[in-house]
């Protein structure tokens, strides 16, 4: 111990004495290093024996990149600030996804506006419409021979190896997407040979890719013109498509308020996040993969239309962060798949449920504007 604190007050000493450069300075022991890279020189390669004839060729593991600095460059380096991202100011509301041979449509709004878009599509090239579901989004078309189409869908269909006596139909499902307020457009085609009467189904993986990516290209390509034109929006689509067929305010076996909503999770998830939407309280946060939506009741709901007025603005109308913070009442609504339904809780925390009467105000309100 006696040696260890003889050692250390050496080091003290040598440290706070001046001119001992030699530990700190430019070539002292402990000098910065951060900069001799731009100093660093590249070797010659490594060269093998010549008697290995059969030796693979050995390639540098980490070169020095030739841009990094000339032979002008002195002293420490400064690293130059990042270019800022160019951001498209008319991106198009509809994007093409991609995955292995899978195409889909990403619509940046909600299913009952990319419906209608997705069925004027398809009437315009000469597509007659067989079964239409809303309620969950889904369309079919008739069987039709590729003379009873369009020009271009007809050269598209052969393009694609279908033959001309053949019969198509198509499958049209339109999801709920990851992010909100997003759906997802999926295509699937059946193919039956002519004369024939059987009733194809259809798969869950695409049979025909070139057909079904071309018919997802053009969709796409139609969307995104009828979405520069102002689309519209199916007031059918748009009621029935992710209402829950079944809604009741139960309790649980602890006495606590749940909500089962009867309907699949992502169904559910929709329904109850435009319900919250049209609620009272602020929705702050939301975490799709754990099925929460983070609610604030000490604030009221953000409207997309309000705008503070001339006074308030004037004299502070808009609280400060810390007068939110104070005042902020947080609980969140969790979504959980309980058999063939989904229970909407509310919970304080994650290890803590909400009084009964906060989750029971809440299950109610999105109760009254589900549907």
């Amino acid at each position: 111990m006696k040696r260890m604190a003889g050692l250390s007050a050496l080091a003290l000493i040598i440290s706070s004495t001046s001119g001992c450069g030699w530990v700190w300075g430019p070539e002292g022991y402990f000098r910065d290093r951060g900069s001799d890279y731009l100093g660093a020189q590249q070797t010659a390669p490594m060269q093998m024996p010549p008697d290995i004839s059969t030796a693979k060729r050995l390639d540098p593991l980490l070169p020095i990149p030739r841009n990094v600095a000339d032979e002008t460059v002195k002293g420490e380096y400064v690293v130059p600030r990042p270019q800022p991202l160019s951001v498209a100011a008319d991106a198009s509301a509809y994007s093409l996804q991609k995955s292995g041979d899978s195409r889909w449509i990403l619509a940046q709004n909600q299913p009952a506006e990319a419906w209608p878009a997705a069925v004027q599509f398809f009437q315009d090239n000469g597509f007659r419409l067989d079964e239409q579901r809303p309620q969950t989004g889904e369309f079919t078309t008739t069987w039709q021979h590729s003379d009873e189409l369009s020009a271009a869908m007809a050269k598209r269909l052969n393009a694609a190896g279908v033959a001309s006596d053949s019969e198509i139909r198509a499958r049209v499902r339109i999801e709920p997407g990851v992010q909100r307020n997003t759906s997802e457009v999926y295509v699937v085609t059946a193919e039956r040979p002519a004369g024939s009467a059987a009733d194809v189904a259809f798969t869950n993986r695409s049979v025909n890719t070139g057909l079904d990516a071309a018919l997802v290209d053009d969709m796409l390509a139609s969307m995104s013109r009828i979405s520069e034109k102002g689309g519209s929006v199916s007031m059918l689509a748009s009621r029935d498509f992710d209402a829950p067929g079944r809604v009741s305010l139960n309790v649980d076996g602890s006495g606590n308020p749940v909500l089962n909503v009867g309907s699949d999770l992502d169904r559910a998830w929709s329904s109850v996040g435009r319900a919250l939407e049209h609620g009272e309280w602020r929705v702050e946060d939301i975490n799709r993969s754990l099925g929460l939506y983070y609610i604030n009741l000490a604030e009221k709901a953000e409207k997309k239309d309000d705008k503070p007025g001339f006074f308030s603005g004037l004299f502070g109308g808009k609280s400060s962060k810390e007068e939110v913070e104070a005042r902020a009442e947080r609980y969140q609504v969790r979504l959980s798949k309980v058999g063939e339904s989904v229970q909407v809780t509310v919970e304080k925390n994650i290890n803590t449920v909400a009084p009964a009467d906060v989750a029971r105000k809440v299950l109610s309100v999105i109760q009254d504007n589900l549907g």
